[in-house]
């Protein structure tokens, strides 16, 4: 299935960030969202970072202009009608997304593949709520976006052969390097990474370390780039 149009469902942090990686690698991108404010400050946000890149000869003013020009906003989700692939970026819950993919599901065409940026929720439960689950699978990026080379790709329990195939080739062209989970929580990255943040909180909460001392242990000691609190922070404690 050829790929052209990439609808993005959410405009926050991770949907911003998947949509300029996008428009960037020459997919027109649609994003949906409820909320005009939060849509704007996602344009915004990527005209910033893509201004970022020009600046730093990372992007040429020809590719600057190109990206922006294939991104467009839209606040009915009908409009995603257009995308051959969409992927949902929304918070992370599954009653919510549940609910989105319920509601979108009778506006696409019945080649469309649906994919999940869930961090953690089963691949196979969300699945069973769209009438495509053989079409459906994760694709889990990580935070920020357009920096981390990163891409999970999760199988759902019915996932056929041919939308991993096309799931896969797409987020080779992002240029993402890919990983393959299996369908447990959290996957790969998070099921590791999550306790080792938590216990770094607990190691300072109860006094072991301070701060400084805990993330430069880990980078001294155990050859990490950032500190787990850093980590944190960096990645964003509230999304």
């Amino acid at each position: 299935m050829n790929i052209e149009t990439v609808g993005i469902i959410g405009a926050g942090q991770m949907g911003n960030g998947i949509a300029q990686n996008c428009a960037v690698s020459g997919y027109k991108v649609i994003i949906f969202d409820i909320d005009p404010i939060q849509l704007n400050k996602a344009t915004n946000t990527i005209e910033k970072n893509l201004e970022k890149q020009l600046t730093r000869k990372k992007i040429s003013e020809e590719d600057y202009k190109n990206s922006i020009e294939k991104i467009k906003t839209t606040q009915s989700i009908q409009k995603l009608n257009e995308s051959q692939l969409i992927i949902e970026a929304a918070t992370e819950d599954e009653n919510t997304k549940k609910k989105i993919f319920s509601e979108l599901c009778p506006h696409l065409d019945k080649n469309t593949i649906l994919c999940t940026n869930t961090s953690s929720i089963s691949i196979t439960r969300l699945a069973s709520q769209t009438d495509r689950p053989n079409q459906f699978m994760g694709l889990h990026f990580m935070n920020p976006v357009p920096l981390m080379k990163l891409v999970e790709l999760i199988k759902g329990i019915t996932t056929d052969e041919n939308t991993f195939h096309t799931v896969k080739i797409f987020a080779e062209n992002l240029g993402k390097k890919l990983v393959i989970s299996e369908d447990f929580p959290a996957f790969i990255v998070n099921r590791i990474l999550i306790p080792m943040i938590n216990e770094a909180a607990y190691t300072l909460h109860e006094g072991v370390g301070s701060v400084l001392a805990i993330d430069q242990a880990m980078k001294l000691g155990a050859n990490h780039p950032m500190g787990p609190l850093e980590l944190a922070d960096f990645i964003g404690l509230d999304t």
